[in-house]
């Protein structure tokens, strides 16, 4: 969430950043007035409480005859101090849900638009592959192949699901231990194994709560939620801590299933795997001192397209616009690779593979996440990263259609092959 502090001394600038963004700016009018109205109350409960302090005093040098007024005067005050403090945390409680649900500033370096078409190409690597014969959409090689089933899928759980049969599942197996072991060996993050359900409040730190809660499946009889993105639960491996700051910068990497509703995209990309309920993804996260996060995006934003470069497919990294971007990172690069056949005669489509964002202190604050800069010195507040290394099913339809060849098989990408028994062709 963002500091209330920018409300009561900045709300030009807080109106500023969601006017860019598409977010009513009278938010911010209605969050100080919150914030006043709370402030004030506490006053007033202070004051009170003084009077009370007094008056106690003032009780043991009354005669007799003045007690019982004194008693009186001081069940009033309590009384009164009580209904002015359940006020407060009435209001506090509605300020805190309203602060909450807010999305964090965008950077002044996030290019204005509200729309993709208005996003920023930053850099290209490759050129869309061309063919001398009619590439087939991933669907229909998958399905020639006998390596995608959606019809089983949707059989055995309904529809935006899938079966990966033999060498399908081999390669998306293949795919996430390369993901792993690049950022491992490579990059030098560490690995996290992490539960595939967390607590609601895991959910609220890093921002999915209470906004998003319609996405996100759960188990109503105890406290689980399947987790949306391993940056739920990676990040949150920190929360309510203090960490020593020469401990800085972590660098974590995690492999999960993730499960979101797609309610939001209801009658789009109907064909294929593009949009599932259930995919597998690869996630780095990073928590560090403020003043090295623009560096450490530049470089998570390079190590997720140094997985692109490894697997030979032509991609794109964008700087999203202020439209377009997520709520709650200030700064975002989506990583997009070519797909050449999924839009048939449109030539082909760029798909989001990474979405590799700064949030400045937005989660930490949410997750209460501090280090400390120097021994004895004031906690403050991480700023904490994250980035898709990579999305599958995506690459997964990249690598088909990408990689297909006329007789209806499929290359498989030279960096895949030690992990699939040597095998070069899936056919």
């Amino acid at each position: 969430m963002l500091d209330i502090r920018l409300f009561r001394e900045n709300p030009e600038v807080v109106k500023a950043g969601y006017a860019l963004m598409g977010t009513p700016t009278e938010v911010v009018d209605e969050i100080r007035a919150l914030d006043e109205r709370v402030r004030a109350l506490k006053t007033e409960a202070e004051t009170k409480k003084a009077e009370m302090n007094a008056a106690s005093k003032a009780m043991g040098k009354a005669s007799p005859e003045e007690r019982e007024a004194k008693r009186a005067e001081l069940r009033a005050l309590g009384d009164s101090i009580g209904e002015l403090d359940a006020q407060r945390e009435t209001v506090e409680r509605e300020l805190n849900d309203r602060l909450l649900r807010l999305p964090n500033l965008p950077d002044s370096r996030v290019p204005k638009g509200t729309s993709e078409e208005e996003n920023v190409i930053v850099r290209t690597h490759g050129e869309p592959r061309t063919f001398d014969f009619a590439p087939k959409p991933h669907w229909e090689v998958g399905a020639n192949l006998g390596v995608l089933d959606i019809e089983r899928g949707i059989k055995i759980s309904g529809s935006r699901f899938y079966v990966l049969k033999g060498a399908g599942a081999a390669l998306q197996r293949a795919l996430i231990a390369y993901m792993l072991d690049t950022h491992i060996h490579q990059h030098g993050f560490t690995e996290i194994y992490p539960p595939f359900v967390v607590k609601e409040q895991c959910l609220v730190g890093t921002g999915q709560l209470p906004k998003f809660q319609d996405t996100v499946y759960r188990d109503y009889e105890d406290d689980f939620w399947l987790v949306p993105t391993a940056e739920v639960p990676v990040t949150n491996l920190h929360r309510e801590e203090i960490l020593e700051g020469d401990k800085l910068p972590i660098h974590y990497v995690a492999y999960t299933p993730c499960f979101r509703r797609e309610k939001m995209s209801a009658g789009r990309d109907i064909r294929g795997i593009k949009r599932g309920h259930q995919f597998d993804k690869v996630e780095m996260v990073i928590l560090c001192k403020p003043e090295d996060s623009d560096a450490e995006h530049d470089k998570l934003t390079g190590y997720a397209e140094a997985i692109c470069k490894g697997l030979e497919l032509p991609y794109r990294t964008v700087l999203v616009c202020s439209g377009e971007k997520g709520d709650f990172n200030t700064l975002q690069y989506d990583i997009e690779v070519h797909a050449p056949a999924s839009k048939g005669d449109e030539g082909g489509e760029w798909l989001e593979v990474s979405s590799c964002s700064n949030f400045g202190d937005y989660q930490a604050r949410r997750a209460a996440i501090r280090y400390r800069p120097a021994q004895g010195a004031k906690p403050e507040f991480v700023h904490t990263l994250n980035g898709s290394g990579l999305a599958l099913p995506r690459i997964m339809i990249a690598i088909l259609e990408n990689y297909q060849n006329a007789d209806g098989s499929v290359t498989i990408p030279n960096v895949l092959r030690g992990y699939m028994g040597g095998r070069e062709k899936i056919g």
